[in-house]
């Protein structure tokens, strides 16, 4: 597969981490999480983390690209890329923060004082029940009836990348021009002026594929190829499952059609007239659904 891109589509599981999980690029993570996070809980220095006190699953890391990291301070932080919808994802996502939880509990004698923990989750989906709300970022904490916060030390934070359609006139925000880079960079030719911030400066060196080494260009072919089937495989059944509804939901009038027809009288021309269906179709339709024979 020749590479036609110049910088690396930080989507796949190469590319998200080259620029998250390495030590050489600590600070570029330690960015993104502040632009995220509110101003009382910006980290100063963080460390990577054991992955596996995670607990995910070895089948979901097929589309599941995570990194776990603690700061100086003891918060522990998750930072995932979740490639395609998941239908608990909101529980399981409950449930991974749970085992760090779980995970602090010291042995012997504890007073059961936690640190907190923060799920950032950048999706390539959007939630099903959100469609049609145009944000596109969900800060959740646990809040009682009036709205105030409850428990101060559970933060997770959704991003329904999708959702994030500014195009590079349209940004404004270093957090905007993050989001633009993790989702189009693969598609940049050159740097654009406005993204000249020197933190940008390491992404855009880090993601030049010019930069890589031979064994390194064919790591991110893999991972690259792996992606691009992943995508088709879900456009693909995205597609089939739309047309099948489409199918059902045409076969599902028609015979409601029928069947008001059947009831009024009408002749087996006439229904094949209103509906398009020959009358050999037509008689066996009527046959199956028992309804009273007509000429």
């Amino acid at each position: 597969m020749q590479l036609q891109e110049k910088y690396i589509n930080l989507l796949t599981d190469f590319g998200f981490k080259r620029v998250f999980g390495t030590e050489a690029n600590k600070d570029l993570l330690q960015h993104f999480i502040n632009l995220t996070l509110p101003e009382k809980h910006k980290v100063k220095e963080l460390k990577y983390s054991d992955k596996e006190k995670i607990g995910t699953q070895s089948d979901e890391r097929k589309a599941i690209f995570d990194i776990y990291c603690t700061t100086v301070q003891g918060e522990k932080i998750i930072v995932e890329l979740q490639k395609t919808k998941q239908e608990y994802f909101k529980d399981r996502s409950i449930f991974y923060s749970s085992d760090i939880i779980r995970s602090q509990a010291p042995q012997g004698v504890w007073d059961f004082q936690l640190t907190p923990i923060y799920t950032i989750s950048i999706l390539d989906f959007v939630f099903q029940e959100q469609i049609k709300i145009s944000n596109y970022i969900h800060k959740v904490q646990l809040r009682d009836e009036q709205g105030y916060v409850f428990y101060d030390k559970l933060h997770y934070i959704y991003i329904e990348l999708p959702k994030f359609k500014k195009r590079l006139e349209d940004l404004e925000t270093e957090l905007d021009k993050w989001l633009f880079i993790i989702k189009r960079l693969h598609e940049l030719k050159n740097r654009p002026k406005i993204l000249k911030d020197p933190i940008f400066d390491k992404i855009f060196q880090t993601a030049e594929i010019a930069n890589y080494s031979k064994m390194e260009r064919n790591q991110y072919q893999e991972s690259l190829k792996y992606h691009r089937d992943l995508v088709n495989s879900l456009n693909y059944a995205e597609k089939q499952g739309i047309e099948k509804g489409i199918e059902k939901g045409i076969e599902t009038t028609q015979l409601a059609i029928i069947k008001n027809c059947v009831e009024e009288g009408f002749t087996l021309k006439q229904i094949s007239k209103i509906t398009s269906i020959s009358i050999d179709d037509l008689k066996k339709i009527i046959e199956k659904q028992g309804w009273k024979k007509i000429e």
